[in-house]
């Protein structure tokens, strides 16, 4: 074969191989609501008995039943107890009372100071704040895993889809708080770690009412 066939051939060889690329990509786009290179919710399965472990294990108090329609940007948001598994109205549950609402994962460094410290902070404010903890990765028995771990017992709700973070417009970044006064009212959105519970008191100061 002349050295022009030689070239046609190799060109040829190429141009299949970028088309067979493309239509691969065509094939199996990426999957949304997975940040961060993360599975999707629906591509991660979990064993019931070991779920049903890990929740005995973590020992969570059940989430709260607010009273009234709850923060406006929440409502038709829906999320799961971590305590039980049971399907959770996120607006009405936060309803009623101020919150302190905590996002984070089981994965995020940073998070193995803070849930502590929210702990210590839920102690000393006692009924005049809620504070309630969202898990932003679809993997729920990592999550109770190290809850147990850290000996954090604070409500919590499962969102592995972050459709919290998105309604309330949070960075995408972790851990992060959010305020939300009794009249559910967001007065703040703080994309910060914190590392004690002094600390969460001076940055909440008199924003939760």
């Amino acid at each position: 074969m002349s050295k022009a066939g030689l070239w046609t051939v190799a060109t040829l060889v190429l141009v299949a191989v970028l088309v067979g690329a493309f239509l691969s990509e065509l094939r199996d786009p990426p999957q949304a609501g997975a940040p961060n290179g993360l599975p999707a919710a629906a591509e991660l399965t979990q064993d019931p008995a070991d779920l049903a472990q890990a929740r005995q294990a973590a020992d969570l108090p059940p989430c709260p039943a607010g009273q009234g329609p709850g923060p406006a940007a929440l409502r038709g948001v829906s999320a799961s107890c971590a305590a039980d598994g049971a399907a959770v109205d996120v607006a009405q549950s936060l309803a009623g009372r101020p919150v302190l609402l905590n996002l984070w994962a089981y994965w995020c460094g940073p998070c193995a100071d803070e849930l502590p410290a929210l702990v210590e902070y839920q102690q000393r404010m006692g009924e005049r704040v809620l504070v309630v903890t969202v898990h932003q990765d679809p993997n729920e028995e990592a999550a109770l895993d190290r809850l147990a771990e850290w000996g954090v017992r604070l409500p919590t709700l499962q969102d592995g889809d972050r459709r919290i973070a998105a309604a309330l417009k949070v960075p995408n970044v972790m851990p992060a708080t959010v305020l939300i006064g009794s009249d559910g009212s967001v007065t703040e959105v703080l994309p910060r770690a914190f590392v004690s519970a002094d600390e969460i008191a001076e940055a909440v100061g008199d924003r939760l009412r």
